[in-house]
């Protein structure tokens, strides 16, 4: 309930912390932020998972492009948000979804590249020396035993890419996208009074809440994809409780 304040011969009216009212009124803006949210995370990790596999096969078959490909990913990690949507708006437009996207995509090449080659260098010799010894050429090697050897890796790295990224989307909110994002600008824009916190609780609530459940669908994923993973992580437990 709001309470109403005296200020010298003014009375003011506080507001409430959480509004359900405005939340009721607000609904369908909020389900086209949280959907425009989705869709920005989903268009940047995949996205980044196509470009980020190859460069990782690249720099793991051929040991020159390593530094380089890493070196690459690293910086467009650790360039600031603000000062990339800067760099790319004169090129691809200052409030436009492929700046976003740019931007969002170059953040998720790090986390993959590096867990894709990790996955890869964690294959098993004795893997490759029984795909040589079955006739298979590299490629054939690559695609049928080295990746899927190394898929519990670049799961790991989706899982992580995509709740990094849905964290960062609101960032987006700068250049007028942002998803749920908008609800915190909404907010802190509030009105003379101070800030208005139902939407970014709101925003808030529905990020995490996104977050999780995008991690929970990307295990299930990882449990139909890789059944053998699961398999292995209960051995290693079974044979962690007998020692």
């Amino acid at each position: 309930m709001a309470l109403p304040i005296a200020c010298g011969s003014v009375l003011a009216v506080a507001k409430p912390f959480i509004d359900w009212t405005w939340i009721g009124q607000n609904r369908s803006q909020i389900g086209t932020d949280l959907l425009q949210h989705v869709e920005l995370t989903l268009i940047a990790v995949g996205v980044g998972l196509v470009i980020s596999v190859p460069l990782a096969v690249l720099a793991w078959r051929y040991g020159l492009l390593r530094g380089p490909v890493t070196v690459l990913a690293s910086v467009l990690y650790i360039v600031p948000s603000l000062a990339l949507f800067a760099i790319l708006g004169p090129v691809t437009g200052y409030f436009s979804t492929l700046t976003a996207e740019i931007a969002l995509v170059g953040y998720t090449l790090l986390i993959l590249v590096w867990n894709t080659l990790s996955g890869l260098e964690a294959v098993p010799p004795d893997a490759r020396e029984a795909a040589r010894a079955m006739g298979y050429s590299p490629s054939a090697s690559l695609a049928r035993v080295e990746l899927p050897l190394a898929l519990p890796y670049v799961f790991a790295g989706l899982r992580v890419a995509t709740v990094t990224i849905i964290g960062l989307v609101t960032v987006t909110s700068l250049i007028g996208l942002g998803g749920l994002g908008q609800l915190f600008v909404e907010g802190l824009q509030g009105s003379a009074s101070g800030p208005f916190y139902t939407p970014i609780l709101v925003g808030l609530v529905l990020s995490v809440a996104l977050a999780a459940v995008a991690d929970l669908l990307l295990v299930l994923l990882e449990r139909l994809v890789v059944p053998w993973s699961r398999a292995g992580s209960g051995r290693r437990s079974s044979s962690a409780r007998r020692g």
